[in-house]
């Protein structure tokens, strides 16, 4: 079939929107036309080359749709289903899905070639074939995917805002909940507010954090984070240090979560100082991939016993915590909405990414006919 896509060519360059070719689904995959696509960061990390992923590709890996096509030995799903899509692919088989990571899945590391699990490639554009963003590529009205990457939900929930849990939402809210392992009455410093820090701050809140702290350059995404539960805001870390030291008597932060756009090896240092004594530093956001270095006081790590952690797709499961967030969604304890700042069609794709730069989105989504 035809279908519209937006591709990255070359690094640097624009997304370009056009037609493209899309076969139908082998054993074990499926074809969803999608309603929605959140507008991540880390698709702009392919533009910049910091994930250094194949091209020509196409973007977009928060995506939710309605099934159309399942392929031979697909028993779970059929035509009509509404699925949220992982944007890492969970087999349910591997040592880590079988003790409880599913988000560190085997075949996640299959994501950087963007085909799908056999190595081939359905979507096409131009004679060439294309890759697929996290083996998914949202940023189109159709795609095939392989069933480990489909998570089915309830139809009454609103496609345009299901896709936000194929990432953002599940990153950051697992970075406080699980990675970070918030717990009542903690000091919580977020670094970065942006479609993963709203989300860490939700997390923080909704475990029992006595103060949540904002951290972020934008004026704009401060006053969100106080929408989202913070109760303190700071423009840099710099001006946080002693604002800390102030509200916490000297004790700081009891949890540091790293959500800022592009990750630095440089700041790493900052974040520790901001940490109290046994204090977790999690670093959620992604880094360069040819960054080696991070300059820290490595004394201060083992004297203070500070902890410093990664953490991806929050350290959720998400086949299990997707339909969670969707019931705390329903009862009004997760904010989705307020997390869309604009909506747009596939064609600005690019000016939602402009928008993004300028620090005036919190989360773009795309909206499909």
């Amino acid at each position: 079939m035809k279908t519209k896509a937006a591709i990255l060519w070359e690094v640097n360059t624009p997304w370009s929107v056009e037609e493209i070719e899309l076969d139908p689904p082998k054993p074990g995959e499926v074809l969803v036309k999608i309603a929605a696509s959140g507008m991540c960061h880390s698709d702009e990390h392919l533009m910049t080359g910091d994930l250094p992923f194949a091209l020509p590709i196409i973007g977009g890996h928060e995506g939710a749709g309605v099934v159309q096509e399942v392929g031979e030995g697909v028993s779970w799903l059929a035509p009509g289903d509404h699925v949220v899509f992982g944007f890492i692919p969970s087999c349910g088989r591997c040592p880590s899905c079988s003790t409880g990571h599913s988000n560190l899945c085997d075949l996640g590391a299959l994501m950087g070639l963007g085909r799908q699990i056999d190595g081939t490639a359905r979507h096409h554009a131009k004679g060439t074939d294309l890759g697929l963003m996290c083996m998914l590529g949202t940023f189109a009205h159709h795609t095939v995917v392989n069933e480990a990457s489909c998570i089915k939900i309830d139809k009454d929930v609103p496609l345009d805002r299901a896709c936000l849990l194929g990432c953002g939402v599940v990153t950051g809210w697992g970075s406080a909940v699980y990675a970070a392992e918030v717990k009542p009455g903690d000091t919580v410093a977020v670094v970065g507010v942006g479609g993963i820090g709203a989300n860490a701050i939700q997390g923080a809140k909704l475990a029992g954090a006595k103060r949540v702290i904002a951290i972020d350059p934008v004026e704009f995404k401060r006053e969100k984070a106080m929408e989202f539960g913070a109760t303190h805001t700071f423009s840099s870390m710099e001006e946080a240090l002693p604002g800390i030291q102030e509200l916490t008597w000297g004790t700081m932060a009891n949890k540091v979560i790293m959500t800022m756009g592009v990750g630095s090896g440089e700041v790493i240092g900052s974040a520790m100082a901001l940490a109290a004594k046994r204090g977790r530093v999690v670093v959620t956001n992604i880094h360069p991939a040819l960054e080696y270095s991070a300059s820290m006081s490595l004394l201060d790590l083992t004297l203070m016993e500070k902890q410093l952690v990664g953490s991806l797709f929050g350290s959720g499961n998400p086949r299990a915590d997707i339909p969670k967030l969707i019931g705390l969604y329903r009862e009004g304890q997760l904010d989705l909405d307020g997390l869309v700042t604009t909506e747009y069609t596939l064609d600005g794709v690019n000016d939602g990414y402009d928008a993004m730069r300028a620090g005036t989105n919190l989360r773009g989504v795309m909206k499909y006919d």
